[in-house]
């Protein structure tokens, strides 16, 4: 895929007059927090600003979210008819999804479906997969599918059907493949950067104003791991 820019370390997938969608980088937070770290969507909004020379505020809606040790695809609305109609598919599970993740432990099955009930824990940032459902529990599945076997790692090509706190991380981690990284969800050490090897590679949806299909994909990050797909 074309790269419009990179200008200020921002990777812009697509860009028009409704939407813009950037390639996250680790620890990049979408949205503003408690850390008081400045956010992705404010680095979108100077970019836009600055290219195209536009006096007082930005407007900038932000229609979804990953992560922050997590890399790929975020798509931001530049009006709010596309954030109104941009929540809707989100919402809707009119979307479709690809995540790429890097695990150290061979799943049991080369291509699965898996079915849980995450609960959350508010109190430390966490979610829990359960086999059966469980008090407050919210139902979970995704598709994975090895495709491509590396030293001492599998890379799985992961499709959501839900979207769960922590989905992917949790589910993962239940069937004893945590992603390479991810000290809280059971991986044995860290990554250098902080980050966790998952990535969000492809999304398709329908514009928001002109109906047509877009189909993004983003790089995955410059990493040896990585650089070996």
């Amino acid at each position: 895929m074309k790269i419009v820019s990179d200008k200020n370390n921002l990777q812009v997938l697509h860009e028009d007059n409704h939407i813009i969608v950037v390639n996250k980088r680790v620890g990049d937070i979408v949205q503003g927090d408690k850390t008081g770290d400045k956010p992705l969507s404010e680095v979108v909004k100077e970019y836009i600003k600055d290219k195209y020379n536009k006096p007082g505020e930005v407007y900038l809606g932000v229609v979804h979210r990953l992560d922050r040790p997590t890399t790929g695809i975020v798509v931001f609305a530049r009006t709010s008819k596309a954030l109104t109609r941009l929540n809707e598919l989100f919402k809707n599970r009119e979307t479709q999804k690809t995540y790429w993740a890097i695990v150290k432990n061979k799943p049991p099955k080369t291509e699965d479906r898996l079915i849980h009930f995450i609960k959350r824990n508010e109190k430390n940032n966490t979610s829990k997969a359960h086999i059966k459902e469980v008090p407050d529990s919210k139902m979970a599945s995704l598709d994975y599918t090895i495709f491509k076997e590396l030293n001492n790692y599998f890379a799985l090509e992961i499709n959501l059907h839900t979207g769960r706190h922590h989905q992917i991380r949790a589910q993962l981690a239940a069937i004893g493949s945590p992603i390479k990284g991810d000290l809280k969800y059971g991986f044995d050490r860290s990554n250098p950067d902080g980050g966790i090897h998952l990535h969000a590679r492809k999304l398709i949806f329908i514009h928001p104003v002109s109906k047509e299909e877009v189909k993004i994909t983003a790089p995955v990050p410059t990493e040896v791991i990585w650089n070996a797909l």
